[in-house]
């Protein structure tokens, strides 16, 4: 059975990534990018859907692991009965192949090892041809199945019905190398790296990206592992940022709510971009803007929420028997059928993230202007139309206010591009959709009774989305109808002092209800705390969600307080874009909190 969630650590090459649990195993890794079909799919059914097992035989035997400083080589200690050994693993950087090293080294004693593979194509539905690599003096063996083949080196495996073994001793300081590589089955079987050399070469280049990240803040190391977790779902070669590397974890354990969120979303690439400016890497936001232009590019008429990792547009939905789902959450998707809907919101996101990079100095190139320009055009025609929302609802269209603000804040922008910076555009024409905009918000997404602003127009209910409207700029934190809206989202979707999203029904998001707390949605709040002078709860509220990270660092979407395990795909962009964004409102606010503290002292 799949481990915790919160027990899988992620190593990443920036184009593509595995996931290896506190047992030693790797249960999940797509090859050769993100959302490439498993070749180790455990972590959505049992060790027969695909795993990488590396471990001492000594079932007492126990473990403690960290990221060698700033990177993603992971590092896991294990302690036995019999001796001590370590164990390194990483995806290497910078050398253009699909490879996963795992280098152990014996510290104290003698410890017996063990080796279990199962390799599984196809997300687990084909069993590969295996023969022994000959030609080398190294021991190892080659699978393929059709376009995919992968060599594995190392100690010497056995067969046993369609898995391998080995069983190694490694001595105090005796090293060990294991190394797999994944390639086109039509191509030569590439040769072996040298483990020293890319190890170094990958710690390099992860020590150096972080040391560029600016942030002087109580929770600067929280940060620095966020904007690493941002790069390593960033794929190198386009630019593409995937939501999580993974597909189908549960938003309810045991339900339905099972999606693939190994695309790139607009909205979180649009996210990332201001993140990647506020933080010193204009290089990387530069590559961001680019991947966003080139997938928005064409008909604005058919703009999507999201695309695949090079700007691909085809993602069909559709269920993967072959896969039974995490501890039987079912069924396991690929695809997202969310990609053929229409999210006012998106277009907004994209607008406040070119106009975040014109603020950061980031020059217009010659096409960019000219298609936000076609964008605007296509709101002005279009931004009455109800939609499925922020979160994607397969319930009927609405008018989400969350939806309208982010369509007010496209409008500002485009203004403000005008006035700030001498852009082309029809002014005034934008100015009044702007003011218009605004008036149908606060004539039907505010609800006076309740003094909040609403999830929907003529709705009751409200939504953790709506704390984005101070973040926007379509008020301020302080605002009278803001700080309702917060009692509002306090009293009605506070769990265990987290944050749900929304109350799930049916005929809001068409699916069963249930779900556990959203953990960027917290951030927000976190965020809307320090910035309306809420210092002391603002940073109780973060102390407590980065209290929930893993021994790596690492969130997912989403956390059940009840049992205290993290929920839904993992690591989750979202929520490290949102904890970046709560530490840095704390950080602006910290003269403030100093002065508080030093007051109740």
């Amino acid at each position: 059975m799949a481990l915790n969630i919160e027990d899988y650590a992620l190593i990443s090459d920036s184009y593509s990534a595995a996931l290896v649990g506190t047992d030693g195993s790797i249960d999940w890794m797509c090859l050769p990018r993100f959302d490439s079909p498993s070749v180790f799919g455990a972590l959505l059914g049992a060790e027969d859907q695909g795993r990488w097992l590396l471990a001492p035989v000594d079932p007492t035997a126990t473990c403690t692991r960290s990221y060698v400083d700033d990177t993603f080589i992971l590092r896991t200690e294990w302690t036995t009965s019999t001796g001590r050994v370590e164990v390194f693993d990483l995806m290497p950087h910078g050398d253009h192949r699909a490879d996963v090293v795992r280098w152990v080294r014996g510290i104290s004693g003698t410890v017996n090892m063990q080796q279990d593979l199962r390799l599984r194509f196809g997300y687990g539905s084909v069993v590969p041809w295996v023969r022994q690599l000959t030609g080398e003096l190294t021991h190892g063996i080659i699978a393929i199945a059709g376009p995919d083949a992968i060599v594995i080196r190392g100690p010497h495996m056995r067969a046993d019905h369609n898995r391998h073994e080995s069983h190694f001793t490694v001595d105090a300081g005796e090293k060990v190398d294991l190394q797999l590589t994944w390639y086109p089955s039509h191509h030569r079987t590439p040769g072996p790296v040298d483990v020293q050399k890319v190890m170094k070469r990958t710690a390099d280049w992860w020590n150096d990206w972080a040391r560029t990240c600016s942030h002087d803040g109580r929770f600067h190391a929280e940060v620095v592992r966020s904007m690493l977790v941002l790069r390593a779902l960033s794929h190198e070669a386009t630019g593409g940022i995937v939501a999580a590397v993974t597909t189908s974890l549960p938003e309810e354990f045991g339900g339905s709510r099972n999606w693939d969120y190994r695309y790139v979303w607009l909205r979180d690439a649009a996210l990332t971009l201001q993140v990647l400016l506020s933080h010193g890497y204009e290089t990387e936001a530069e590559a961001w803007r680019g991947w966003l232009l080139r997938a928005i590019a064409g008909d604005p008429n058919d703009v999507q929420i999201m695309y695949g990792l090079a700007g691909e547009r085809y993602l069909p939905e559709q269920e993967v028997p072959s896969l039974p789902g995490y501890r039987g959450a079912s069924p396991v998707r690929i695809g997202n059928g969310a990609v053929t809907q229409f999210q006012a919101d998106v277009i907004g996101e994209v607008m406040i993230a070119l106009h975040a990079a014109r603020e950061a100095g980031v020059d217009e190139i010659e096409y960019s202007w000219p298609l936000q320009r076609a964008l605007m055009k296509f709101l002005e025609d279009n931004w009455r139309r109800e939609d499925h929302g922020i979160w994607e609802v397969r319930g009927p269209a609405r008018a989400f206010t969350h939806s309208r603000v982010m369509v007010w804040a496209a409008f500002d922008r485009a203004v403000r591009a005008v006035t700030e910076f001498g852009l082309v555009g029809p002014l005034k024409r934008w100015s009044a959709l702007r003011d218009e905009v605004r008036r149908d918000i606060e004539e039907h997404g505010f609800n006076v009774q309740r003094n909040s602003y609403v999830q929907y127009f003529g709705s009751d209910d409200v939504d953790a989305s709506l704390l984005a409207l101070p973040q926007v700029g379509y008020c301020r934190a302080t605002d009278p109808r803001m700080l309702g809206t917060v009692a509002a989202i306090e009293s009605d979707l506070m769990r265990n002092g987290l944050l749900l999203r929304y109350r799930t029904h049916p005929a809001v998001d068409g699916l069963a209800p249930g779900e556990h707390p959203f953990l960027a949605c917290s951030f927000w709040l976190v965020e809307q705390y320090a910035t309306s002078g809420r210092g002391e709860d603002a940073v109780a509220l973060m102390n407590k969600l980065v209290g929930l990270v893993n021994d790596v660092g690492l969130l997912s979407e989403e956390y059940d307080v009840t049992t205290g395990h993290q929920a839904g795909n993992t690591p989750q962009a979202l929520s490290h874009l949102a904890l970046v964004r709560a530490a840095d409102a704390i950080a602006v606010a910290a003269p403030v909190l100093v002065r508080v503290e030093n007051q109740t002292l």
